[in-house]
């Protein structure tokens, strides 16, 4: 009986995610400014580098040498975002991408034959990239198995959405009025457009502040009741603290000893039981910092439809608008790809079609409205 044929196209995505990966983190350490955060990204590099060579060793020994490696739209973006405001702010993404590689490679593992080629590199790799994602973790003040959860982005998220939600509103606020004005267009597109924006930004801004203020009052409200806890039962509570910690993977022995040091110190044990039994690291989300940086992300998207309105008039800003709004469609659904791990070119084509779907139907949505309420 013939042996099942190994999948090189799998082994060539996989050659492809590492040398992305490699190629990341060797960006990313070179602006690192943290000697410590550094010296991981290197480490973390070094490892993909290894891991690289795992695929490439494969495909050439079946006949399919990968040739040399090109990072991929998407770790470009990457890398730019990551050197333009910082490593931290594509952390979340990078440790999605390697809670991604975990669940691929376990996967792969599951459903190759053992003894054909991948299946038992597929599972040493998993467990290497599974200590990626729980390194990333701990750099994101976070805690648990990233592979198990999906989670925001952060700052970019709150900016890319922010901005999507803003351009994407206003486009079809300006295509609706265009559609509904034969004349005066001009002067009603601006005054639609910057109420649109104004409305947009407030709408986004106050959304961003109420969810990082309910963010906030559960934590303190959990912290509170826990912290009681501890006052009121601190026997219970330190029998509690060892059961976390040989659910971690310590001797019953060890996490006595260490639930019993940390039982002397009633603001450590907090911290301890917060993070493992609440899931809580680290002090919510500021809510004005999360109303700021959505609403203005959310202004920023919607100005551009309107923009050319403020320099030109007539057709000229029609097709500006149009076209700088088509254009930023496509951006914005490719920085999307960060946060889902799709293509980028084929995540811009979705927000391209999306953004002229809202044109086409904004406009005659506000030309039936002109023709039916109006005439």
């Amino acid at each position: 009986m013939a042996s099942a044929a190994p999948d090189l196209d799998a082994f060539r995505e996989h050659w492809q995610d590492e040398g992305d990966a490699a190629y990341l983190y060797h960006a990313l350490a070179e602006v690192e400014p943290d000697a410590t955060r550094r010296e991981v990204f290197r480490k973390l590099a070094a490892v993909e580098e290894r891991h690289v060579t795992v695929w490439q060793e494969l495909l050439e020994k079946h006949g399919a040498a990968p040739g040399a490696h090109t990072p991929s739209l998407r770790t470009r973006l990457t890398r730019t975002l990551g050197i333009r405001f910082g490593p931290r702010a594509v952390l979340p993404a990078l440790l999605r991408e390697e809670g991604r590689e975990v669940k691929h490679y376990l996967t792969m593992h599951r459903e190759t034959p053992t003894g054909v080629a991948g299946s038992n590199e597929a599972l040493l790799l998993a467990r290497e990239s599974a200590e990626h994602a729980l390194e990333l973790s701990r750099l994101s003040g976070k805690t648990g198995e990233p592979w198990h959860r999906a989670e925001s982005g952060g700052f970019l998220r709150n900016v890319v959405y922010g901005f999507n939600d803003g351009l994407t509103a206003n486009f079809g606020l300006v295509a609706g009025v265009l559609g509904a004005t034969a004349t005066q267009q001009h002067e009603a597109v601006v005054v639609a457009g910057v109420a649109g924006l104004i409305a947009d930004a407030l709408s986004m801004g106050s959304s961003g502040y109420l969810a990082a203020k309910s963010e906030q009052e559960v934590y303190d409200h959990e912290v509170a009741m826990e912290r009681d806890e501890i006052a009121l039962m601190p026997e219970l509570e330190q029998e509690e603290l060892a059961l976390l910690y040989e659910a971690k993977g310590m001797s019953p022995r060890a996490a006595q000893e260490l639930a019993a040091d940390a039982a002397r110190n009633p603001e450590r044990m907090l911290r301890e039981k917060a993070q493992l039994e609440l899931g809580i690291s680290g002090e919510a989300a500021s809510p004005m910092r999360e109303g700021w940086i959505t609403g203005t992300a959310t202004a920023v998207g919607a100005l551009i439809p309107v923009f050319p309105f403020f320099v030109t008039s007539g057709m000229v800003a029609i097709v500006l608008s149009f076209a700088f709004s088509m254009f930023a469609h496509f951006l914005v659904g490719a920085a999307r790809s960060l946060f889902t791990g799709r293509g980028v070119i084929r995540s811009g084509i979705d927000m391209f079609v999306v953004g002229l779907g809202v044109a086409v139907a904004g406009y005659y949505a506000g030309e039936w409205i002109s023709r039916v309420v109006f005439n």
